[in-house]
Protein backbone atom coordinates (compact mmCIF):
# COMPACT_ATOMS: atom_id res chain seq x y z
CA UNK A 1 0.00 0.00 0.00
CA UNK A 2 2.53 2.39 0.72
CA UNK A 3 5.44 3.38 -2.33
CA UNK A 4 7.50 5.49 0.33
CA UNK A 5 7.80 8.05 3.27
CA UNK A 6 9.87 11.22 2.80
CA UNK A 7 11.20 12.70 6.50
CA UNK A 8 12.10 16.20 6.28
CA UNK A 9 15.69 17.26 7.85
CA UNK A 10 17.49 20.65 7.81
CA UNK A 11 20.81 19.10 8.12
CA UNK A 12 21.15 16.54 5.62
CA UNK A 13 24.36 15.10 6.01
CA UNK A 14 23.87 14.38 10.06
CA UNK A 15 20.97 13.05 9.17
CA UNK A 16 22.04 10.94 6.58
CA UNK A 17 24.86 9.69 8.70
CA UNK A 18 21.93 9.17 11.65
CA UNK A 19 19.60 6.87 9.21
CA UNK A 20 22.83 4.95 7.85
CA UNK A 21 23.53 3.86 11.30
CA UNK A 22 20.33 3.22 12.49
CA UNK A 23 19.52 1.00 9.38
CA UNK A 24 21.92 -1.20 8.90
CA UNK A 25 20.48 -3.60 12.02
CA UNK A 26 17.80 -3.79 10.04
CA UNK A 27 19.34 -4.67 6.84
CA UNK A 28 18.28 -1.64 4.90
CA UNK A 29 21.03 1.22 3.73
CA UNK A 30 21.51 4.15 1.54
CA UNK A 31 20.33 3.83 -2.02
CA UNK A 32 21.60 6.07 -4.59
CA UNK A 33 22.47 9.18 -4.12
CA UNK A 34 19.86 11.38 -3.30
CA UNK A 35 18.89 10.58 0.25
CA UNK A 36 16.83 7.71 0.00
CA UNK A 37 17.12 4.54 1.93
CA UNK A 38 15.85 0.50 1.26
CA UNK A 39 16.63 -3.00 1.14
CA UNK A 40 20.07 -4.27 -0.59
CA UNK A 41 19.34 -3.59 -4.66
CA UNK A 42 15.84 -1.49 -3.99
CA UNK A 43 13.72 0.09 -4.30
CA UNK A 44 13.63 3.21 -2.07
CA UNK A 45 11.21 3.21 0.81
CA UNK A 46 12.51 5.56 3.00
CA UNK A 47 13.62 9.63 1.77
CA UNK A 48 15.48 12.11 4.06
CA UNK A 49 16.16 15.62 2.67
CA UNK A 50 15.50 19.40 3.03
CA UNK A 51 11.69 20.17 2.12
CA UNK A 52 10.83 21.34 -0.87
CA UNK A 53 8.81 24.17 0.04
CA UNK A 54 12.56 26.20 1.81
CA UNK A 55 10.46 25.90 4.97
CA UNK A 56 12.27 24.37 8.24
CA UNK A 57 11.96 20.50 8.53
CA UNK A 58 9.52 19.67 11.44
CA UNK A 59 7.74 16.29 12.69
CA UNK A 60 3.66 15.60 12.61
CA UNK A 61 2.33 14.85 15.68
CA UNK A 62 0.92 11.49 15.94
CA UNK A 63 2.81 10.12 12.86
CA UNK A 64 5.69 7.18 13.33
CA UNK A 65 7.61 5.68 10.86
CA UNK A 66 7.95 1.80 12.10
CA UNK A 67 10.70 -0.43 10.11
CA UNK A 68 10.22 -4.19 9.72
CA UNK A 69 13.24 -5.80 11.95
CA UNK A 70 14.50 -9.52 11.16
CA UNK A 71 14.74 -10.37 14.88
CA UNK A 72 14.64 -9.21 18.37
CA UNK A 73 18.39 -8.66 18.60
CA UNK A 74 17.96 -6.26 15.56
CA UNK A 75 15.18 -4.05 17.18
CA UNK A 76 18.04 -4.05 20.36
CA UNK A 77 20.88 -2.62 18.02
CA UNK A 78 18.32 0.04 16.04
CA UNK A 79 17.75 1.21 19.33
CA UNK A 80 20.68 1.45 20.73
CA UNK A 81 21.98 3.15 17.48
CA UNK A 82 19.67 5.56 17.86
CA UNK A 83 20.65 6.40 20.98
CA UNK A 84 24.37 6.42 19.96
CA UNK A 85 23.66 8.71 16.77
CA UNK A 86 21.67 11.68 18.46
CA UNK A 87 18.50 10.56 18.88
CA UNK A 88 16.12 10.30 22.10
CA UNK A 89 14.10 7.54 23.27
CA UNK A 90 10.87 7.01 23.11
CA UNK A 91 10.42 3.58 24.35
CA UNK A 92 13.09 0.99 25.34
CA UNK A 93 12.83 -2.63 23.18
CA UNK A 94 10.10 -4.83 24.88
CA UNK A 95 7.13 -7.07 23.74
CA UNK A 96 3.96 -4.32 23.91
CA UNK A 97 1.43 -5.42 26.10
CA UNK A 98 -1.22 -5.09 22.91
CA UNK A 99 0.24 -7.84 21.19
CA UNK A 100 2.44 -11.02 22.80
CA UNK A 101 4.47 -11.22 19.67
CA UNK A 102 5.28 -7.65 18.92
CA UNK A 103 8.45 -6.88 20.06
CA UNK A 104 9.39 -3.16 19.14
CA UNK A 105 11.61 -0.43 20.49
CA UNK A 106 10.73 3.64 19.54
CA UNK A 107 13.18 6.36 19.10
CA UNK A 108 12.48 10.22 17.92
CA UNK A 109 15.69 10.86 15.39
CA UNK A 110 17.72 14.60 16.19
CA UNK A 111 14.93 16.31 13.89
CA UNK A 112 11.96 15.14 16.31
CA UNK A 113 10.86 12.34 13.87
CA UNK A 114 9.09 9.41 15.88
CA UNK A 115 10.87 5.97 14.42
CA UNK A 116 9.97 2.28 15.52
CA UNK A 117 11.55 -1.10 14.52
CA UNK A 118 9.16 -4.16 14.86
CA UNK A 119 9.97 -7.79 15.18
CA UNK A 120 6.85 -9.78 15.20
CA UNK A 121 7.50 -13.81 16.49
Amino acid sequence: MINYVCLGTDDEAAAQAFYTAILAPLGYGPIGDHGGFGPPGGPTRLWIGNPFDGKPASFGNGTMVCFTAPSRAAVDAFHAACLAHGGTDEGKPGIRRYAPDWYAAYARDPDGNKLSAVFRG
